[in-house]
């Protein structure tokens, strides 16, 4: 069994943004085959109000989410989905990035807009990490 979460707002669409996005859904697959689809909230940047002005203050270009109050925010954001294996967004920083991968979930930076299409690329083993839209 796997767990397979995306960055949404609606259930359908992968959010363009990590810390933007208000959900996850956690797709649980089975020898190959979805089981299991759950929504579950997700804190992002909005609930970081006081922290974000600061987080704003990063230049995109140097990798944004790399201080020690980021990596902590990171956390907890991703405490919900830390039984799953890789997590699916559209964009983040290089911070959010590097916490996924010391938490042991694997991250993916999709162009695919439709959780469907990226959910099956994954399955396929053809699911492509475009890290180059990092910032």
């Amino acid at each position: 069994m796997k767990k397979i979460a995306f960055v949404t707002d609606d259930g359908r669409t992968i959010n363009s943004h990590f810390g933007r996005a208000s959900y996850y859904l956690v797709v649980t697959v089975e020898d190959g085959k979805e089981v299991k689809r759950e929504m579950l909230d997700k804190i992002g940047h909005h609930h970081f109000a006081v922290q974000e002005e600061q987080h704003e203050r990063h230049h995109h270009g140097e990798g944004s989410g790399l201080d020690a109050s980021s990596r902590s925010r990171h956390t907890r954001m991703l405490a919900v989905v830390e039984d799953c294996e890789a997590l699916v967004g559209g964009g983040m920083g290089t911070g959010a990035y590097l916490s996924m991968r010391a938490a042991n979930i694997t991250p993916y930076i999709t162009d695919f807009e439709q959780i469907n299409d990226a959910l099956q690329a994954y399955l396929d083993g053809t699911l492509i990490d475009h890290r180059e839209k990092l910032h």
